[in-house]
């Protein structure tokens, strides 16, 4: 008997979410970090989109990708639909159950105090992230979360990978909204 994890196309048309970043479907393979780092960077740009600050993040299996969301805060009302949270949710269902050991996040901006929480009870086997938040950052700027030695997990962290880029996006997106509103102030 097949677990759904134990086959490579187990992700293929499975559930909410699972095409996203340009059409690109989840399952796809990634060679290294940086590879799940653009991924994560196409997803960011979907959010923008949509009207949503744009952060994306994938989750990698055995160098499978097994979710990938952007923020959707904004598309469904939902003020937990972070990227972070969407890809969790999306990859524990995929996984079959909520500990998320044997996966790696990958995220475009370094995450709040909630997904840096979620992160922490999924059990995620590491974190890795783009840029900093200095605003809300709950992994390094603000907070350390991922590192407080009075949680029970503590996962592994990577900062700055692509770090650039994705800071970029991000001042693009808010230069933008500030543009539109010195335009249309009413």
């Amino acid at each position: 008997m097949h677990r759904r994890w134990d086959l490579p196309r187990w992700v293929a048309g499975y559930g909410h979410g699972m095409e996203h970043a340009g059409g690109r479907r989840v399952g796809m393979r990634v060679g290294d970090d940086t590879a799940a780092m653009r991924f994560a960077l196409a997803e960011a740009e979907a959010a923008a989109s949509h009207g949503d600050v744009p952060v994306g993040a994938v989750v990698v299996r055995d160098g499978v990708v097994i979710a990938a969301r952007h923020n959707e805060r904004e598309l469904t009302g939902d003020p937990t639909a972070h990227a972070e949270v969407l890809a969790i949710r999306d990859a524990a269902a995929v996984v079959g159950h909520w500990r998320l050991g044997a996966c790696t996040l990958y995220a475009t901006l370094e995450p709040c105090v909630m997904c840096a929480g979620a992160l922490v009870n999924a059990r995620i086997g590491a974190l890795v992230y783009g840029a900093p938040d200095p605003k809300a950052g709950a992994v390094a700027s603000l907070y350390r979360i991922c590192s407080d030695t009075r949680l029970n997990h503590r996962p592994p962290v990577t900062a700055g990978l692509l770090g650039a880029e994705a800071g970029v996006l991000l001042r693009e997106f808010f230069a933008a909204r500030r543009a539109a509103i010195h335009e249309d102030p009413g």
